[in-house]
């Protein structure tokens, strides 16, 4: 009942929130008499507020329309690659009329990044897949709101999800003939399950795994949010949160955990924050502070953007992940599509590169829960993993915002080319971005002579590289120096008596000399051209200008 009651109140606020927003405009309006009278700025900004209490929030786009390269815009297509019921495997194309840029591009690596199925859509991800489109191919998973889910599509477990991580990593090999995984919170612990199976079969595994702020080991530093789930039992969970979707979706009677449910308990880990925020923008509106209030709009039409979660899936998650700690206990069986069950065993991972990234101040993962999966990995050589503390990084800061760009992600595009095979390395090493300066950065190496001890080291992302990344610049360094022109010296002026006299051209010597210069205006023949005709005309050959 409370899913239809919701409802009710939200389709009763909707023309309220309509009318709070008009009146905002109205009070606003120059054009308006009672624009001019003393408290109208303060009118418009109470009804604008209203209003964004009050709207619903349908899920954001994307938006990426272009992206920088080398300062070369290029442009980006997002499209839809593989189409699965609770799940879109999207794709950002990115096109270039630029030579240079465009054989860069097409070296690349590819990257897949796995978004969490947590409440909120894909699109809290913008920034971390628009910074990655500077070095990479990116493919992102785009879960579906399980409200516009038919039940003829069936049910949705954590199973299912995993068996769609490894369906997507063979669909970018099968392109590419590698990958590299990216995955952001909740989906570190599905995404370590399908790379281990994938691993005890013998199958081809990403190159590199990096895993950011998720509860690999939730037993560690617990949060508000495992405290909640081990304080309540199963039971609890199962008939407190689920509730059935109302008639007016294509999903009418799937069971899920409600979005508005996720929602008010987000706001409620943060709950003076967030009425500070609102407050604020009041003001902003009232000063006219155009900037403010443009970035409080926005942080909170992808924040209030809420999906629904398959019952299954959720309660599945519940017990795996924070009850039961089967991961790391090594207990946690996973159902193919073949129907067969299959232990999953991280240490059977062998021939993949791990990174891990934690952020200081995160109120959602503790510290140490996703540095958890450097232990699980035991097959993984000491020399192939990482771990990376972001110091003063909340939760959404390892992925998004300034530490992201200025800290994480220099160290993420070191850590992707150091595993990419030699010959992509020589061309795509030239394009790392230059990291600002920032706050040091405590990045931990594992020594081969001993797998299970850190040895932690201080360095800037701005200036200090580990002596790997040094050594995948090396090819395209060496390249770089054959290109460099030698200093040209000017040699001293010869004194125009000592030339010797030159002869007035004659009309042979004319002819020949026209002979000579049309044959050297053939145009030169080149790979990306095509080959020349008899004719001495040249016959081009069309390149996809998109990578």
């Amino acid at each position: 009942m409370l899913y239809q009651i919701f409802e009710t109140q939200r389709s009763i606020m909707e023309p309220f929130s309509d009318l709070a927003q008009a009146a905002a405009k109205l009070f606003s309006n120059p054009l308006n008499p009672m624009s001019q009278t003393p408290l109208a700025q303060r009118t418009s900004a109470g009804y604008a507020l209203m209003h964004r209490l009050g709207k619903d929030y349908e899920k954001p786009e994307f938006g990426i329309r272009t992206v920088k390269v080398n300062q070369v815009d290029v442009a980006i297509h997002e499209r839809i690659e593989i189409d699965k019921p609770f799940c879109e495997l999207r794709r950002f194309k990115r096109f270039s009329d630029d030579a240079d840029t465009l054989m860069q591009l097409k070296s690349q690596p590819a990257v897949l990044i796995v978004a969490p199925l947590s409440g909120h859509y894909a699109t809290l991800l913008r920034d971390t897949v628009k910074t990655m489109l500077q070095d990479h191919k990116v493919y992102i998973t785009d879960w579906k709101n399980a409200r516009l889910v038919p039940l003829s599509d069936g049910e949705f477990h954590l199973d299912d999800y995993i068996n769609y991580v490894q369906e997507f990593i063979r669909h970018l090999q099968s392109i590419y003939g590698n990958c590299h995984i990216v995955s952001v919170c909740q989906p570190t612990v599905p995404v370590m399950a399908a790379v281990s199976l994938m691993a005890s079969r013998g199958e081809k595994t990403p190159l590199t795994m990096t895993m950011m702020g998720g509860p690999i080991d939730a037993r560690k530093s617990p949060t508000s949010v495992n405290n909640l789930a081990t304080n309540k039992s199963f039971e609890w969970f199962e008939n407190n949160v689920i509730y059935r979707v109302p008639a007016n979706f294509p999903g009418a009677g799937r069971r899920v955990y409600p979005g508005f449910l996720q929602y008010t308990g987000f706001v409620a880990m943060n709950p003076d924050r967030h009425a500070k925020s609102h407050y604020d923008y009041f003001k902003d509106l009232i000063k006219g502070d155009d900037a403010s209030t443009e970035a409080h709009r926005k942080f909170y039409d992808e924040y209030n953007a809420v999906l629904d979660m398959d019952a299954d899936y959720y309660l599945e998650t519940i017990a795996t992940v924070f009850q039961d700690f089967k991961l790391v206990n090594g207990t946690w069986d996973v159902k193919g599509v073949d129907g067969k069950f299959e232990r999953v065993r991280p240490q059977d991972i062998k021939g993949t590169a791990l990174m891990t990234v934690e952020g200081e101040l995160d109120d959602i993962s503790g510290s140490g829960q996703t540095r958890a999966a450097q232990d699980l990995c035991s097959g993984v050589p000491a020399s192939e993993r990482q771990h990376l503390e972001v110091p003063g990084a909340g939760h959404y800061g390892i992925f998004s915002g300034r530490r992201w760009r200025d800290i994480v992600y220099p160290e993420l595009v070191k850590f992707i080319l150091n595993h990419v095979p030699k010959t992509t390395a020589k061309t795509a090493v030239a394009a790392q971005p230059q990291a600002t300066e920032a706050p040091k950065v405590v990045v931990q190496a594992f020594a081969p002579s001993a797998p299970e001890k850190a040895i932690a080291s201080q360095a800037t992302p701005a200036s200090a590289a580990k002596p790997s990344a040094q050594e995948a610049v090396k090819p395209a360094a060496k390249t770089a120096t054959v290109a460099t022109a030698k200093p040209v010296v000017a040699k001293p002026a010869t004194p125009a008596a000592s030339k010797p006299a030159v002869k007035a051209p004659t009309k042979s010597t004319v002819k020949a000399a026209t002979k000579t210069a049309a044959k050297s205006a053939t145009p030169p023949l080149s790979k990306a051209s095509g080959k020349g005709t008899a004719s001495g005309s040249v016959k081009t050959t069309w390149v996809d200008p998109s990578t």
